[in-house]
């Protein structure tokens, strides 16, 4: 049985009076989120759903959205994760596939149609504004008519970015969270020394792998944390300046805003290393940095699906191989086993040779997890991406299926045909952009409009960047949608 409930129940009567959590300039203590924790137990009971009842959590990056995160941990709850900055047509289709009796979210979610879908659905709302947790009007309770998926195990449910397929909904076991991100024992977790070391700086969102992998074992292990909204390199800059830290993260489109931004190195010069991950870096964006800054840049590559990362860079291999490896996103850790194959047969590939990279993660289980990522391993073990072998977008740490995009256009009434396709860009690596045929008799319809017409359907990372209209998509012998000829379209673009 998960002791992770009792390490949270532990974690939430923590004396009161220590700072722990700051968010756009103001600290927070455990009394201030223990407040948030005990007035959502009172509506989650207030409500009528039962004591081990699932709930749907938009999450954004909050305080109270972490009183409201542990606080769920230590009823023993599972918990599905909605992504929260998408339009309220797609918050009520995932509200309605995940099929919780209670949705909890931040204020500014529950939109006047998503109320009116979920009292049709007949679920109740929970709203998070400040240090306050409030029923939604009209949601106080659950109706008897509530469709509600029950839950097994305790578990937080995650959407993937599409590392092994489509996005899914991912289970991440209590015991596997309780292992994986508190590391691997049942005791406190406090460090003695916590208090006096910087505090953690937090910016990836609390609802995907990431933000679980790097919130939860901070608070157990009684670190305090400065929490973004999102990663800013302003209050990025900030923190630098006002804790010194000796190690600190950045998403790989941080890493080009930092040069970009020409930040004088003296604000850096307390760094020993920078860690990144979530999505590609560009090798010469890696070299620029650390030739400019004396700064490693210490990459990991991991997906929901692996239960985390399962390759990193470390401090000695740059002690041992200098900038050798520069492009690589690390060797296996934690008894991560790696191997490429060929694409058609499944045979495993020697060294040196690229192909479909599959992964034993022992979090996970003994089974190779076929990905849809092209790689290849080195003779020192080295792991390189190479990309994408289902043609998936990479903006920034969000990995885009164009399909999606696609299926979205051909839902607007003046198009009938649509490619969309990766082009290449300095700060986040790749951002979608769609060649539109049109249906004959129809004018062309702004940029603008297709996009208010997509957020109707499909999240905001997916929004295309670039336009082209065409009279007719490009096509194979067979007729299918020649992805180089769709590429070429944009090559103005992704030259500059």
């Amino acid at each position: 049985m998960s002791e992770l409930p009792r390490l949270c129940s532990e974690l939430l009567a923590r004396p009161g009076g220590t700072e722990v959590v700051e968010f756009e300039g103001q600290w927070y203590s455990w009394q201030d989120l223990r407040k948030v924790g005990e007035k959502l137990a009172e509506l989650l009971d207030a409500t009528g759903a039962a004591p081990d009842a699932p709930v749907t959590f938009i999450p954004r990056n909050r305080p109270w959205a972490i009183a409201a995160l542990f606080t769920l941990l230590s009823q023993g709850r599972t918990i599905r994760m909605v992504y929260a900055f998408q339009s309220p047509a797609g918050i009520i289709r995932d509200v309605e596939r995940l099929a919780s009796p209670v949705v909890i979210a931040a204020e500014q979610e529950f939109a006047p149609d998503v109320v009116a879908a979920m009292q049709e659905f007949g679920y109740a709302g929970i709203a998070l504004d400040q240090l306050v947790a409030e029923p939604v009007t009209g949601l106080e309770t659950v109706s008897k008519k509530a469709a509600i998926n029950p839950a097994d195990d305790p578990r937080v449910e995650i959407l993937t970015s599409g590392t092994t397929g489509p996005p899914k909904q991912f289970p991440v076991e209590y015991t596997m969270i309780e292992k994986l991100l508190t590391g691997g024992t049942t005791g406190n977790q406090q460090t003695s020394d916590a208090a006096s070391q910087p505090p953690m700086l937090l910016y990836m969102p609390i609802g995907n792998i990431s933000g679980i992998y790097s919130t939860i074992p901070t608070f157990l292990r009684g670190h305090r944390a400065v929490l973004h909204d999102r990663f800013n390199l302003d209050k990025w800059r900030e923190y630098i300046a006002t804790y010194k830290p000796k190690v600190s993260g950045l998403p790989p489109a941080g890493v080009q805003m930092v040069l970009d931004a020409d930040v004088p190195k003296e604000e850096l010069v307390g760094l020993l290393a920078i860690g990144t991950g979530a999505a590609p870096l560009d090798p010469s964006v890696q070299r620029r940095f650390e030739d400019h800054y004396g700064i490693p840049i210490l990459i990991s590559y991991g997906a929901t699906e692996f239960g985390g990362p399962v390759t990193a860079t470390s401090l000695k291999d740059i002690e041992a191989f200098g900038n050798t490896k520069i492009g690589s996103v690390g060797k296996p850790i934690g008894g991560t086993r790696l191997r490429v194959t060929d694409a058609e047969t499944g045979t495993e590939l020697p060294v040196g040779s690229e192909g479909i990279l599959e992964v034993i993660s022992p979090r996970i289980g003994p089974d190779w997890i076929r990905t849809s990522d092209l790689a290849m391993l080195d003779a020192d073990g080295f792991l390189y991406l190479r990309g994408r072998a289902d043609g998936a977008i990479m903006r920034g740490g969000f990995k885009i299926l164009p399909e999606t995009i696609e299926r979205a256009l051909l839902l607007h009434p003046d198009i009938s045909a649509a490619g969309v396709v990766g082009v290449k860009d300095q700060r986040l690596g790749e951002v979608p952009g769609a060649a539109i045929q049109l249906k004959p008799g129809h004018g062309a319809p702004t940029p603008e409009a297709i996009e208010a017409h997509l957020r109707e359907h499909v999240m905001a990372t997916h929004i295309p960047v670039h336009w082209r209209f065409v009279d007719e998509l490009p096509k194979t012998l067979s007729f299918k949608v020649h992805r180089p000829a769709l590429c070429e379209l944009f090559a103005d673009v992704a030259a500059d």
